[in-house]
């Protein structure tokens, strides 16, 4: 072989052997990614999801009614509203005292501090949710959430104001206040700034408290946003019977029912019956929302309770008469968990209040 046919066959080797190294070694190329098999859930989880559509259904994501219009300017007066303090007689008190928003709508408290410290007879509810409910307060005293939001105003055990009037006149001294109920209530007849109109605003801020959760994603069909314990937890809660009535989007709020239905619940406070004087009302109180149970205790209607697990105990004794043992307790616990929402951090910001005027009235401790 001559020296040009050497150095053709040497540029031959040469260029087969970079060929090899930018193929990694192999003459085979690299196998394209195959997407991963779509795997379909079990049928079983399917038909849950639907059998708890059926008997819960997915929250909401507001109350607003044609009677009860939700437009921002009534919900943002609504807002301040609501965390305004001095709408209570010593100035130190607002909704957000005892249904604080950053706390899922409670104060962990079995009764709450009113007016120089006093405290009623009856836990403070969270607030998240409640417009979807049948009534308001635990002995439905309340036909919706614009009428229990002017309750606590004038109660003196709560914040204490003196009469629906003076609670006008102090917010009609705050500069700002007239403006903003103007705004809110365009249609009023005459001045826009009334008492109801202090109910309506509010209610229409909490209209939109809702937190959709894991559940909601489940029953919308991401049938993975429940683990497989939290899953069997929801098929024990209805196969026990807890639906009957822990029903709806509320996952209860619907319906009256009484306490100690099965077994006798030992209770001074008679619900209802305080309300209607009828024998028939008797120890029946609201059947109180699971959604965000895992975090508004203590529970029961006196706060009497102070864990989820002897709240659950308690009920499938008193209402089914079915003792539980630990693992069914633990599942439904595990379940009541995906009950817990989102919160919608910006819609709950504590605004800034209107400032004071000359003529608005000081605090009073008396």
């Amino acid at each position: 072989m001559g020296r040009q046919g050497e150095t053709t066959r040497i540029l031959a080797i040469a260029a087969a052997a970079v060929w090899l190294c930018a193929c990694g070694g192999s003459e085979d190329p690299e196998p394209e990614p195959q997407p991963a098999p779509v795997v379909e859930p079990p049928a079983q989880v399917r038909a849950l999801a639907e059998r708890a559509k059926a008997a819960l259904g997915v929250l909401p994501t507001d109350a607003e009614t044609e009677e009860r219009p939700l437009t921002p300017a009534r919900i943002d007066l609504g807002r301040m509203l609501y965390y305004e303090n001095r709408i209570s007689k010593n100035h130190d008190i607002s909704c957000n005292s005892c249904h604080q928003l950053d706390n899922f709508g409670v104060d962990n408290e079995p009764t709450s501090p009113g007016h120089q410290g006093q405290r009623g007879d009856r836990n403070s509810p969270t607030v998240y949710n409640a417009a979807i409910h049948v009534s308001q307060f635990w002995d439905g005293r309340a036909a919706d959430v614009e009428a229990q939001a002017i309750g606590p105003i004038l109660n003196p055990v709560e914040m204490a104001m003196p009469a629906d009037v003076d609670v006008i006149a102090l917010l009609r001294s705050i500069p700002d206040y007239p403006g903003l109920f103007a705004a809110a209530f365009p249609a009023a007849q005459g001045d826009a700034l009334t008492y109801e109109n202090v109910g309506m605003a509010i209610g229409a801020f909490e209209r939109k408290l809702m937190t959709p959760g894991p559940l909601d994603d489940f029953l919308e069909g991401d049938l993975e946003a429940l683990s497989p314990d939290a899953q069997q937890g929801l098929e024990l809660f209805m196969d026990l019977g807890c639906t009957a009535c822990h029903n709806g989007a509320g996952v209860g709020g619907g319906m009256y029912q009484k306490l100690g239905l099965v077994e006798p619940y030992e209770t001074d406070d008679t619900g209802r019956f305080k309300l209607t004087g009828n024998e028939a009302d008797k120890y029946f109180f609201k059947v109180p929302s699971l959604r965000n149970v895992a975090k508004t205790g203590p529970y029961f209607h006196d706060g009497s309770v102070a864990t989820l697990d002897e709240a659950v105990r308690l009920m499938a004794r008193h209402q089914l008469g079915k003792p539980l043992d630990a693992e069914q307790v633990r599942l439904l616990i595990v379940f009541f968990e995906s009950l817990t929402g989102r919160v919608d951090a910006s819609y709950i910001a504590r605004p800034t209040l209107p400032e004071s005027g000359p003529d608005t009235p000081a605090p009073s401790t008396s």
